[in-house]
């Protein structure tokens, strides 16, 4: 078994792929934030904590055995969607550009959250093999 088929590692690289994917969706924000008419865009957050939950779950082996609620991961399904904006420009542009920089900002400290954890873990499995 490769370290990256271990489920949580596997949750870690999905976060950082929708984080990089939404970084995108957020600096064509920022970049389109004088086009007329441009509406701004995100992307929804996938549900991670259903995924770790049916992926590490504890095994039921006793119908007496309480278990976790697994919803459907979606995790394939980012997908860009219109932000509903009360501020909109004359030319009907609704980016708001310090908004925008705040989920920027937000999104780059999560990412850089993610990374380090994933690190760690890394770190701590090679550790635990001996291989350090």
């Amino acid at each position: 078994m490769a370290f990256a088929d271990l489920p949580i590692l596997g949750a870690l690289k999905e976060r950082m792929h929708w984080q990089q994917a939404r970084q995108t969706v957020l600096a064509q924000n920022v970049a389109n934030a004088d086009s007329p008419g441009y509406q701004a865009r995100d992307i929804a957050e996938p549900d991670f904590s259903s995924l770790l939950a049916s992926q590490t779950g504890p095994a039921r082996t006793n119908t007496g055995h309480m278990t976790l609620a697994s919803v459907g991961s979606g995790t394939d399904s980012w997908r860009s969607s219109e932000v509903r904006s009360f501020e909109t420009t004359p030319s009907g542009n609704s980016v708001d550009l310090e908004d925008e920089m705040m989920k920027v900002a937000q999104n780059q400290m999560d990412y850089q959250m993610a990374t380090t954890l994933y690190s760690r873990g890394m770190g701590l499995l090679r550790t635990a093999l001996g291989r350090r």
